[in-house]
């Protein structure tokens, strides 16, 4: 009974609906790119030296948003975020390390639990990069120089491999996972539901990866991987199990898959056949691979019959890595765009990513949103849609910007305020055009000189930053002293925000 009104209250969002049955309810995929930058997508970025042609088509038939944010400027916390509806800081800051434990807390619900337990098949595939809960034998027995730095690392032989690994997606809501974790972390071997598929035998270090890379540094952390673990296996791999997967699924049963691309971070490894395919050097090719591995899921719903009731969710989990600098310098390309900063940075670049939403009849082909909105956004809307009603200490900090894909009467700027940040020490808060950083640069790193000058950035030296970001996208003219009476007022907001919960919006 309870499941029936949930339906009906879905019937009643979506009147063009007829008489509710489950399997009228849309499918949902989310593909999930990882250190993509928001120019990076070719039909946002007139300048673009990289053919993106199937995410191009994806925006244009569903709704691009020219201002959508990741909770941070790093994986883990926005991957958390985007699962939760809740952003990263109400729990830590930093990414999920070597063979570390679980984001989560045990409080925590999922997009992936609620729509679970209300009659979806969920999966996903790819990067995890959220934690599990790993059964260890002993200490780290190995130690390893990387970086300047000697490093405790755990051995094949330091982890019970018998025993199912807690923690993970299995433990969050999904049915299904096939992946490697995370391409540059340990252990080097697949994962399958809750379990290695083998047992890793030696050890990875930076001396014997066995590859070279295409562009930049491998990136690898060292620890356990199985022999002859051949790190540009990974992204085909995992695009012929999505593939595989959505073959597989019943039409009569709504299904979420998130599938979560190790691309186009480092390694940067595009294989052979995309090699030249761009004119922005091997990250370049590696980005036209990531735009064909999203082609490869569209063209299956499609050739399964499933993309007329499919929502398509396209994004990045934060902006372009450090790579992108000397990219812009070489060949002309600003993965950035036009955003200051990159990765990690609470700069505009570091969390201002590509965010497409496809849903056929429902969101009008070709429609542009400048609305701001966020990637903790998502749950709220979803469950909307499957018609699951959230209590009110689920997904703290989501909107349900439905109102908005259907192109309904809404206030604007419909988001509140959105709060920007990466580490504990920067913050940034944005209300309607208005930005405001704690901080006199929203950067986690110098900037090299080249780009600076390329760019023609100058550095600021107020005790915060003020920015009109319809006017100043760019983040160029600093007006914090120019408004005091804003930045106190912006400032008071940001420490009620981290003080507390917000107050979401659920309508």
């Amino acid at each position: 009974m309870r499941f029936l009104l949930k339906l009906l209250v879905f019937s009643i969002l979506l009147p063009s609906c007829v008489k509710p049955v489950q399997s009228q309810l849309p499918n949902i995929v989310i593909i999930y790119a990882d250190d993509m930058g928001y120019g990076d997508l070719n039909c946002q970025n007139p300048d673009s030296k990289i053919p993106t042609p199937h995410l191009d088509q994806l925006a244009a038939d569903g709704m691009r948003f020219t201002d959508g944010h990741s909770s941070s400027g790093v994986c883990s916390p926005s991957r958390y975020a985007l699962l939760t509806g809740k952003y990263h800081w109400r729990t830590r800051h930093g990414i999920v390390g070597s063979f570390g434990a679980s984001f989560f807390k045990d409080d925590d619900v999922t997009l992936s639990q609620i729509l679970k337990d209300n009659g979806y098949t969920t999966a996903c595939i790819g990067k995890w990069h959220l934690g599990w809960d790993w059964e260890f034998e002993q200490e780290p027995s190995y130690e390893v120089m990387q970086w300047g730095k000697l490093r405790e690392v755990y051995g094949p032989e330091d982890i019970d491999w018998s025993k199912p690994i807690k923690g993970g997606p299995l433990d969050k809501g999904f049915d299904y996972y096939f992946g490697d974790g995370t391409i540059n972390f340990p252990p080097y071997v697949w994962v399958e539901n809750d379990r290695t598929l083998s047992i890793p035998n030696e050890l990875m270090t930076p001396e014997n990866i066995g590859f070279q890379t295409k562009e930049g540094a491998w990136e690898f952390r060292p620890g356990p991987r199985v022999k002859d673990w051949n790190p540009y296996e990974v992204l085909p791999t995992l695009t012929e199990k999505t593939v595989e997967w959505i073959e597989m699924q019943d039409k009569e049963r709504p299904f979420f898959l998130y599938f979560a691309l190790p691309s186009p971070h480092a390694p940067i490894i595009p294989n052979d056949e995309f090699d030249g395919q761009s004119e922005a050097g091997a990250y370049g090719d590696f980005m036209v691979q990531t735009d064909w591995v999203a082609g490869q899921v569209l063209q299956t719903l499609k050739d399964k019959g499933l993309d007329e009731n499919t929502i398509v969710v396209f994004s990045s989990d934060n902006g372009t890595e450090a790579y992108a600098w000397k990219r812009a310098v070489e060949y002309d390309h600003f993965s950035m765009g036009d955003f200051r900063g990159l990765k990690r940075d609470v700069w505009e670049g570091g969390h201002h990513v590509p965010f497409i939403i496809k849903w056929p009849g429902k969101i009008k082909a070709g429609a542009v949103s400048n609305e701001v909105i966020s990637q903790v956004d998502i749950m709220a809307t979803i469950a909307t849609i499957a018609g699951v009603e959230l209590a009110e200490d689920v997904a703290p900090d989501s909107y349900n910007f439905l109102p908005v894909l259907l192109a309904q009467p809404h206030k604007t700027p419909y988001r509140e305020a959105t709060i920007h940040n990466t580490r504990a020490s920067k913050w940034g808060i944005r209300i309607g055009d208005w930005l405001y950083i704690n901080s006199n640069t929203g950067g986690h790193r110098d900037m090299p000189a080249d780009f600076k000058a390329l760019r023609g950035y100058t550095d600021f030296d107020t005790e915060g930053l003020l920015f009109n970001m319809k006017k100043d996208p760019e983040q160029r003219v600093n007006l914090y002293e120019k408004y005091p009476e804003r930045v106190e007022e912006m400032h008071k907001e940001l420490q009620r925000y981290r003080g507390g919960m917000a107050i979401n919006n659920r309508k």
